[in-house]
C-alpha cells in the first residue's frame, strides 16, 4: 500500500473506533439532538404567540397549529442552519412549528424507506434524483402540481426544464431546490508539484489518465482520490458519451446494448488502481470513512476527486484553494454532461391535506425567499430561481468559492446536454451491482468481460421487476 494509503486507512480505523464508541448511545444522541431542535422551534413559536395580532404580519386569524415532520441529509453546517431556518419560519409563521430528522447520507433512505412502508413518512423530505422514481413509483410521495398551478409554489423564475426534472409518470414528485453539475474537484498544489498542467473543460480521458499517473509517480499523492464506484452517475456520463444511453426508455433494461462500453470503462478503472493513481477498494473504504473536510484532495494527498459542483464551497473552510473542472470529454469532444437537480424536496402523500399545503407554502418560502437564501447561501447547490442567483450576486455576501460555484455552472453549461431521465426504481440495487461487479474486478474475481456481462443480466432484471 502507499503511504499515502497508510496515513489515510490509519486516520479512518480511528475515526472508525471513535464513531464505534458513540455508536453505543448514538440513536438515544440522534434522538435527543432532535428532540431538542423541535423544542427550540416550539419555543420560537410560543414566543411568538405572544404578539398582538396586529403585530405579526404573517399568521392569520384562526390558523390552527401545525407541526411538520422534516428530514434532510447533510454535514453539522447544514443541520445548524437549516435549524435556525426553521426557527425563522416558524417566528413569521407562529402556528407552524417543525419535528425534524437532520441525518447523514448513509442510512438516510434506508431509515426513509422503512418509514414510507410504515406510511410514518416525513410531511416535507429533503429528495435525490436516484431515489425519486423509486418513491413516486410505490405511491410515497404525494403530486405537487397543483401547488404549482394554484401559485402556492412560484416557479416564474425557475427554468421548465428544471422543474420539469422532478416529474414522474405525468405527476411532479418533487420540487427542485438546488441545480448540480457532475464535476471535477482539483487541488492545484499537488498538481503543480507533480508537474501537471491545470485542465481545461475541454480536457480528454487520455489527459486524465495521464495526469493522475504522472501524479502518483512524482508524488505521495493519489491522482484521483475516488474509484468511480460509488457514483453510478459517472458512468451514465461515460455510456452518454458513446452516444447511448444508462437505461432504456421503459426503465425495463439497460439502454446501451454493447458491453465493450463497461469492459472500457472497468479497464480504465483497473489499470488506474494498479498503477497505484486510484484507490484500491480497501483503501478507497478508508478514504470514504473520512470526513468530507478530510478527504486527501483537501489534504494535499490526491490531485482529483469527483463530485458534485459544490464540492468545493462545502470544504471551503478547510482548504480554499480547491478548483473545478467538468469531467474528461472524449476525443470528439461529445456533450453529455447535464445540469442535474442537486436535490427535491418532497410532500409524503400520508400527510393530511392541512400538513401538505402547509409544506408547500413552507417548499416556496425556502426557495424564492430572500431572507431564506441569506442564511442557505447555496450551501445545498446553486439556486434554482434566477432572481435569487441573481440576488445573491449582487449581495456581497456570498463566499470566493461561492461566487467560483456560480460561475463554474453557468461555463459548464456550454458542453452540456439533454438530461437524463430521473433514475428507475431500483437504482438503489443497480448501483450496488454496480460496484461489486468493479470490485469483482479489482479482486481479481472475474474478467472485465464477465463482470461487464453479469452487470447486464441482474441490472435487467433489476429494472424489470421494479418498473
Amino acid at each position: 500500500m502507499r503511504k499515502t494509503g497508510k496515513k489515510i486507512l490509519s486516520a479512518a480505523l480511528v475515526a472508525a473506533m471513535a464513531a464505534s464508541v458513540t455508536a453505543c448511545g448514538g440513536s438515544a444522541g440522534t434522538a435527543d439532538k432532535t428532540t431538542e431542535s423541535a423544542k427550540t422551534t416550539e419555543t420560537a413559536a410560543k414566543v411568538t404567540e405572544g404578539t398582538s395580532k396586529e403585530e405579526s404580519s404573517s399568521a392569520e386569524a384562526g390558523d390552527e397549529p401545525i407541526t411538520l415532520s422534516i428530514a434532510w441529509w447533510g454535514g453539522q453546517e447544514r443541520n445548524d442552519y437549516t435549524q435556525k431556518l426553521l426557527d425563522l419560519y416558524t417566528s413569521e409563521h407562529p402556528n407552524i412549528t417543525f419535528q425534524t430528522s437532520p441525518s447523514g447520507w448513509d442510512g438516510y433512505f434506508d431509515k426513509l424507506a422503512t418509514q414510507a412502508a410504515a406510511g410514518a413518512m416525513p410531511d416535507i423530505v429533503q429528495m435525490d434524483y436516484l431515489y425519486i422514481s423509486t418513491y413516486a413509483n410505490n405511491g410515497s410521495i404525494t403530486d405537487l402540481k397543483p401547488y404549482i398551478d394554484d401559485g402556492t409554489i412560484d416557479v416564474a423564475n425557475i427554468d421548465p426544464v428544471l422543474y420539469g426534472s422532478g416529474e414522474i409518470n405525468g405527476k411532479l414528485a418533487g420540487m427542485v431546490a438546488s441545480s448540480s453539475i457532475l464535476s471535477f474537484t482539483y487541488n492545484p498544489e499537488v498538481l503543480a508539484s507533480a508537474g501537471v498542467k491545470e485542465p481545461a473543460m475541454d480536457w480528454t480521458w487520455a489527459e486524465f489518465i495521464e495526469d493522475c499517473t504522472q501524479i502518483a509517480d512524482k508524488t505521495e499523492a493519489f491522482g484521483i482520490e475516488t474509484n468511480f464506484t460509488d457514483n453510478i452517475n459517472m458512468l451514465n456520463y461515460y455510456v452518454r458519451q458513446r452516444g447511448e444511453n444508462l437505461f432504456s426508455d421503459d426503465n425495463k433494461s439497460l439502454g446501451y446494448q454493447d458491453d465493450a462500453i463497461l469492459v472500457d470503462y472497468i479497464n480504465m478503472i483497473s489499470s488506474l488502481v494498479d498503477k497505484g493513481a486510484m484507490p484500491n477498494p480497501d483503501q478507497y473504504a478508508a478514504i470514504s470513512a473520512l470526513g468530507k473536510e478530510s478527504f486527501p484532495v483537501v489534504t494535499g494527498d490526491a490531485g482529483f476527486r469527483n463530485d458534485w459542483s459544490n464540492y468545493a464551497t462545502i470544504v471551503e473552510g478547510s482548504n480554499d484553494t480547491l478548483k473545478l473542472v467538468t469531467p474528461p470529454m472524449t476525443e470528439d469532444k461529445t456533450k453529455a454532461l447535464w445540469v442535474k437537480p442537486g436535490m427535491f424536496f418532497s410532500i409524503a402523500e400520508t400527510s393530511s391535506d392541512e400538513k401538505k399545503k402547509a409544506a408547500a407554502e413552507f417548499i416556496d418560502w425556502f426557495i424564492n425567499s430572500e431572507e431564506a437564501n441569506d442564511i442557505i447561501l447555496a450551501e445545498r447547490g446553486t439556486p434554482v430561481s434566477s432572481a435569487i442567483r441573481n440576488y445573491l450576486s449582487e449581495s456581497g455576501k456570498l463566499t470566493k468559492k461561492q461566487v467560483e460555484m456560480f460561475s463554474f455552472v453557468d461555463d459548464a453549461v456550454t458542453v452540456c446536454a439533454d438530461a437524463p431521465a430521473p433514475d428507475p426504481a431500483g437504482i438503489s440495487e443497480i448501483s450496488e451491482t454496480y460496484q461489486t461487479e468493479i470490485y469483482n474486478v479489482l479482486y481479481g474475481n472475474k474478467t472485465p468481460e464477465k463482470a461487464a456481462a453479469d452487470f447486464r443480466t441482474t441490472v435487467n432484471e433489476i429494472l424489470e421487476r421494479n418498473n
